[in-house]
């Protein structure tokens, strides 16, 4: 039998070095030291998406500053001025990104997004249009575009958008829902009836969305059917209590059936909660008179004309009308 050979010192050198790289090959992989640094620009769309915007800008400025043309670094902080509401200096670093790549469907998205912010409708339309071309298959594009189309008074085509979202996605509420307006900008107050309460059995037990409650409440309202509207405004005002809206229409149902107690409570909501709107002054001061509270009528009174000297709204916000859902 041959002898094994004996081991040099070079051999033992060769195991030491190979067991030692081993030993921090091991150590590295646990703690992560020896990993190379993560991409700048994965690292921000980490931070975006945990919503450390002001994190995740001041990343890729900072990356930027170093790598201008990089399309990538441009169009996430695109994104992510977006999501900070600055939708001009969002659209400079979509087209600054354009000039060497060409944005995603995904990223056209917020590029038109940011036309609705500045209330550019048409560009938004040929934005979103664009994604619908891309990606027939979304149904958030469809749905941001026949919202685009609603703003833009293209009621016909809204509801055809609405339709192939609702298509792609059943059970869409949002959608039925803003379908149901398009309806009743057309004058098709059946379909709008319809489509609204859709949009609430589709919620089932436990609705999350307010805004198809309010709106087949305001109609049956306009239809003086208050009785039947108080329920759905109710719940309206359960889900949402901070929207100004739903309590100045609970006081008009209210008002309506001469339940001027139950008026004067939501419409003293909804003053507190948009104390600009001069309309909800006036129509607060109209149910103090009809109480014989003439000292707090005038003083809501002389409130809606000091409002309207200084061209305040008369028209009482809605913080979910708009439907709008922005791409995250």
């Amino acid at each position: 039998m041959t002898p094994m050979p004996s081991k040099t010192p070079r051999t033992s050198a060769i195991k030491k070095v190979k067991l030692c790289m081993l030993a921090v090959g091991i150590s590295c992989a646990i703690a992560g030291d020896c990993q190379q640094s993560a991409d700048p620009v994965a690292q921000a769309r980490a931070l975006l998406a945990e919503g450390k915007l002001a994190q995740s800008e001041a990343a890729l400025r900072a990356y930027l500053s170093s790598h201008p043309a990089s399309a990538e670094a441009h169009f996430v902080l695109g994104s992510v001025l977006f999501r900070e509401t600055k939708p001009v200096e969002s659209l400079a670093e979509f087209t600054a990104g354009a000039r060497t790549s060409r944005p995603t469907a995904d990223e056209l998205k917020i590029v038109a997004s940011d036309y609705v912010l500045l209330h550019d409708y048409a560009d938004a339309d040929t934005w979103f249009s664009e994604v619908t071309a891309e990606s027939p298959n979304d149904a958030l594009a469809w749905y941001l575009l026949g919202r685009t189309r609603y703003n833009e008074s293209r009621y016909s085509e809204a509801v055809s958008s609405f339709e192939r979202a609702l298509a792609l996605h059943p059970n869409y509420v949002e959608a039925e829902n803003n379908l149901g307006l398009s309806y009743q900008a057309l004058n098709d107050r059946e379909n709008a009836k319809e489509a609204f309460q859709t949009a609430i059995n589709w919620q089932g037990d436990a609705p999350s969305d307010p805004q198809p409650f309010l709106n087949l409440g305001m109609m049956l309202c306009d239809e003086s059917a208050c009785e039947r509207a108080i329920p759905f405004l109710s719940k309206a005002a359960t889900l949402h209590p901070e929207n100004p809206k739903v309590h100045e229409e609970l006081g008009r149902a209210y008002e309506a059936q001469r339940n001027l107690p139950k008026a004067q409570s939501e419409l003293e909501q909804a003053v507190t909660l948009a104390p600009d709107a001069s309309g909800l002054h006036f129509r607060l001061g109209q149910i103090y008179r009809q109480e014989g509270l003439r000292d707090r009528a005038q003083h809501e009174f002389e409130i809606c004309e000091r409002l309207n000297s200084t061209h305040s709204s008369t028209i009482t916000p809605n913080p979910f009308k708009s439907g709008l859902s922005p791409p995250r």
